[in-house]
């Protein structure tokens, strides 16, 4: 498989993955918490940045930048996941407080003290609404980011003429 190839198919993986998540908000009624909204941010911006280095195909020098951008990101999911999860095993008598809504959040707070909110995640989060094969939708989405990290670390490691052999 070449370089182009892989992050092309890995956009619209990230792609796959946004659909699913607005299938279950918009036809199962699931409504998304803060940090739900944080990872699926992350998923746009690493399906963006696969997509561009994608269509791009740079030299070395380019691909370490565009994995190097990949790996902040998965990295930035991974965490924000691992928070996510965390806030779902706390016992109910440690839950943060609920906040308010996103859409309240962005149109009533300054920027900052929104992200803030956003990162430090309320009683909303804790709830598991979802599960598949026992495990809830953070859990899977540490899986996901875990994944593309390793992917975009593995072909940001690799040398261009080298894209040839594998997987042949």
């Amino acid at each position: 498989m070449r370089y182009r190839t892989a992050h092309l198919l890995t956009a619209v993986t990230c792609a796959a993955l946004l659909g699913y998540a607005y299938y279950l908000e918009y036809v199962k009624y699931l409504d998304p918490c803060p940090l739900c909204m944080v990872q699926r941010l992350v998923f746009y911006v690493l399906g963006a940045l696969f997509l561009v280095s994608g269509l791009h195909s740079a030299a070395r020098p380019g691909r370490f930048v565009y994995a190097a951008l990949q790996v902040a990101f998965g990295s930035l999911g991974i965490a924000t996941a691992a928070r996510h999860l965390w806030l779902q095993s706390l016992p109910p008598d440690q839950i943060p407080d609920c906040s308010p809504s996103l859409e309240y959040m962005v149109s009533n707070f300054p920027l900052g003290e929104t992200l803030d909110k956003l990162l430090n995640a309320s009683g909303d989060c804790a709830s598991v609404d979802w599960t598949f094969l026992g495990q809830s939708m953070p859990f899977w989405t540490l899986v996901w980011f875990a994944g593309l990290t390793l992917w975009a670390a593995f072909w940001g490691l690799r040398r261009p003429h080298a894209d040839r052999r594998i997987f042949r």
